[in-house]
């Protein structure tokens, strides 16, 4: 059975990993007949987020291997001790995790990023062992700060500001529809915009259900 790794990036779509993406990623792994990973950092988080009001929570500290295992339901590892001989391939659902836990490109100035370096390192051994990688909503942003240095395509949609980012880091944008996904035609990687630009879960669904499936048909 073929197994799949999902990076989450905590529990929460304004703090963390994006709930919906993450159990669609979850389901349409299952579905395809393999076995998912689920794989977090055991760092604190960037910040808490109220989700009902939308704003933070100053007296509250969250860890983000602790929340990814509320969706994992308690089976996770932990990224500092996983390599890429785990896992056939590697996705990464978006959220603000993604951008604020896995990297920190919602804070970080124009070509300052940095990706937090269990993830850096998961993410550039897979694609040296030229693993299938699979980046959904705003996860590109990380594959570009990673892997924008080998010139490799990736898609979050249309959001112009985003895709600028990601050129900038030697990536390319190609835009594309919610439904759809991008493959990199030189390499195994494979990107959807998700909630980048979906407002329906059903639009998500349809392009996460894709990526899945084309990110396990290019095992190799």
């Amino acid at each position: 059975m073929k197994k799949i790794g999902v990076l989450l990036s905590g529990c929460g779509v304004y703090d963390g990993a994006e709930i919906h993406e993450a159990v669609l990623t979850l389901l349409a792994i299952d579905r395809a007949g393999a076995e998912a990973l689920c794989l977090a950092p055991n760092i604190p988080q960037a910040h808490v987020i109220n989700h009902l009001t939308g704003q933070p929570s100053l007296k509250q500290t969250r860890n983000v291997l602790e929340e990814a295992a509320r969706i994992a339901r308690g089976d996770i590892r932990d990224t500092a001790t996983t390599t890429s001989a785990d896992f056939d391939a590697l996705i990464l659902p978006g959220g603000y995790g993604a951008a604020k836990n896995l990297c920190d490109s919602a804070f970080a100035g124009e070509g300052e990023i940095t990706v937090e370096p269990s993830v850096a390192r998961l993410i550039e051994s897979a694609f040296l062992d030229k693993k299938p990688l699979g980046f959904i909503c705003i996860a590109p942003v990380i594959a570009a700060t990673v892997l924008g240095k080998y010139g490799i395509e990736l898609t979050i949609g249309c959001h112009e500001e985003t895709a600028a980012s990601i050129t900038k880091t030697g990536a390319v944008h190609v835009p594309q529809s919610v439904y759809k996904t991008h493959t990199d035609p030189r390499y195994p990687i494979v990107s959807t915009p998700a909630y980048m630009l979906a407002k329906r879960i059903s639009e998500v669904a349809t392009g996460i259900e894709a990526l899945v499936a084309e990110v396990i048909r290019l095992i190799k």
